[in-house]
């Protein structure tokens, strides 16, 4: 499907790790009068930041750009496109903001939070190397907690989204333990991960044990049983 709006780029440009700084807007001079923006496939799905993204902004803003597109506007060339540039961005915000729910708002708050050192420097600076989808998944899990409560399930279900092939074992006969083996090699990136989320979630007085690429033996489960595949426990 194609983008049609400029809020729409915008978001799926975030998704993608594109920063909105670099994404220029500019009129464009061939244009379809039923679509907002004027990409050169319809159905692209390809932000080329590169180059300016070419909208129609008579589609929904002419009210605003009239004046400034009209033939006897004396506005510097190169001023005007910067200006078109700022109002577009701006106008993309209060599109995203008006579509926004309350849940929506809330996961802003803490993200602002977090990166505002609320939480501490160290999980700021984990959190600001995390993607978008992995910041917004977590986020969701911290507002589950305020509702629910539920440390131990939010704790496994976050890192199964964050590590979609990992393994959680819950231990309790002696001491409250979570076993958690992640399936492949121990890495800076993945250790910051799981550090945030065990700093968020994981109950007063249990213990996290992290398993990278060798499981634990287990008897009677022949593949964790291989000779020099086998973490000590």
């Amino acid at each position: 499907m194609a983008m049609n709006y400029i809020w729409e780029l915008l978001i799926k440009a975030e998704k993608q790790g594109i920063p909105k700084k670099e994404i220029h807007f500019t009129q464009a001079q061939n244009f379809s009068p039923y679509m907002e923006l004027s990409a050169p496939i319809i159905n692209t799905q390809l932000i080329e930041h590169e180059q300016p993204i070419e909208a129609n902004l008579y589609y929904r803003y002419f009210e605003i750009f009239k004046e400034i597109f009209h033939p006897d506007c004396e506005i510097n060339e190169e001023i005007k496109e910067y200006l078109v540039d700022i109002v577009i961005h701006f106008l993309a915000e209060i599109d995203r903001m008006q579509g926004m729910n309350k849940r929506e708002y809330y996961i802003r708050f803490l993200s602002r939070e977090i990166l505002g050192n609320v939480f501490g420097k160290h999980m700021s600076d984990i959190f600001f190397t995390l993607s978008k989808v992995e910041q917004e998944l977590i986020l969701f899990n911290i507002l589950r907690l305020y509702r629910t409560g539920e440390t131990l399930y939010l704790l496994k279900d976050t890192l199964k989204r964050l590590f979609k092939n990992c393994t959680i074992y819950t231990k309790s006969e002696k001491a409250d333990e979570v076993l958690l083996y992640i399936g492949k090699e121990e890495n800076i990136i993945d250790q910051g991960k799981i550090q945030f989320v065990q700093t968020l979630f994981l109950p007063i007085g249990f213990n996290l044990e992290v398993y990278w690429k060798n499981h634990f033996g287990i008897i009677d489960a022949e593949e964790t049983m291989q000779i020099d595949r086998i973490a000590l426990y």
